[in-house]
C-alpha cells in the first residue's frame, strides 16, 4: 500500500518522468509486478530485457569538474543518465541540480552525507534519505526527481533495502564501476575506464560513473571516457535507455549478483 501510495504522489509531484526528446521505450520482459513496486525487494544491478539496451548512471558526492564535458556528451549523443546526488551535493552544488533537470535526465537519491549505513541506526538510516530528499527538492529537482535510491559505497543489506522500500525508493545499484574516480593516482586511465565499461556489457547492464572527483581532484577520467564508452555502445548496437523507463513499463529486476 505504502508503495502505491508513494508511486501515485511522486507522479503527481514529478509530472511524469522528463526525458530527453530522442530517447525511445524500450520494451522490457514483463512480470508479475509494475514500475516502482516491481524493483522492491532486490539492489537490481542488472534489469531485465531481450534487446541491446544498457543504462548509465553517474554519482556525485566530491565536486562537479566533469558536468560540462559530461552534459554535452550526453547531449551529443543524445543518451539520457540518471545523476546519484547525495544531500549535501545539492545543498552545495543546487545550480548543478537544475542543470541537470533542464537537460532532461533523471535524479536519484545517494544519501545525504554518504556514510556506511551498517554504522547507522535504523532511525539515522531513515534520516539519510529523506534529508537528501528533501535537498534535492529545495535545489529544484522538480520533475526529474525519481523513487531511486543508490546506497554510498553499495553497502546493500536485504534489511536496508526492506527500509529503503518502505520510505517508497526503489535501490538501483550498478553492474560495473568504471572506477575512474580513483584517478591516474590510483593507478586508473581513461582506457581502463572504457574497459571496464565494455566488458560488463550485456542487455540490462546498469554502469556506474562519477560526476567529480575526490580531494579536489579537477581531472575526471569518467568525463573523458564518456564518449569513448557511448561509442563503443553504439558500435556494439546498444542503446542507451532512461532507467525512468522501468517505472512505466512493465518490468522487473534480474537477479541481483555481485
Amino acid at each position: 500500500m505504502a508503495a502505491a501510495v508513494f508511486a501515485v504522489l511522486w507522479a503527481v509531484h514529478a509530472g511524469g518522468p522528463a526525458a530527453p526528446a530522442k530517447a525511445a521505450t524500450p520494451r522490457i520482459a514483463a512480470a508479475n509486478g509494475q514500475g516502482l513496486r516491481a524493483l522492491f525487494g532486490s539492489e537490481n544491478r542488472v534489469f531485465h530485457s531481450h534487446e541491446p539496451i544498457v543504462a548509465v548512471t553517474f554519482n556525485a558526492a566530491w565536486n562537479d569538474a566533469g558536468l560540462d564535458r559530461i552534459l554535452g556528451e550526453l547531449d551529443r549523443w543524445h543518451a539520457p543518465a540518471t545523476f546519484f546526488l547525495t544531500g549535501d551535493f545539492a545543498d552545495r552544488h543546487p545550480e548543478v541540480v537544475k542543470r541537470i533537470a533542464a537537460a532532461g535526465h533523471g535524479l536519484g537519491n545517494h544519501s545525504y552525507s554518504h556514510p556506511y549505513f551498517s554504522d547507522l541506526t535504523a532511525s539515522e538510516r531513515k534520516r539519510e534519505v529523506q534529508a537528501a530528499d528533501w535537498s534535492l527538492r529545495a535545489a529544484g529537482a522538480g520533475a526529474a526527481l525519481t523513487p531511486f535510491f543508490r546506497f554510498p559505497y553499495s553497502e546493500t543489506t536485504p534489511a536496508h533495502i526492506r527500509e529503503v522500500n518502505c520510505l517508497g525508493f526503489a535501490d538501483i545499484e550498478f553492474t560495473t564501476d568504471t572506477n575512474g574516480w580513483k584517478g591516474t593516482e590510483g593507478g586508473m586511465t581513461v582506457d581502463r575506464a572504457v574497459s571496464r565499461a565494455v566488458e560488463a556489457l550485456r542487455p540490462g547492464a546498469i554502469l556506474q560513473m562519477h560526476l567529480g572527483a575526490p580531494n579536489n581532484r579537477t581531472e575526471v577520467i569518467d568525463a573523458q571516457a564518456l564518449p569513448q564508452i557511448l561509442e563503443a555502445f553504439t558500435a556494439r548496437g546498444y542503446r542507451v535507455i532512461d532507467l525512468r523507463t522501468l517505472l512505466t513499463s512493465q518490468g522487473r529486476p534480474a537477479p541481483t549478483s555481485r
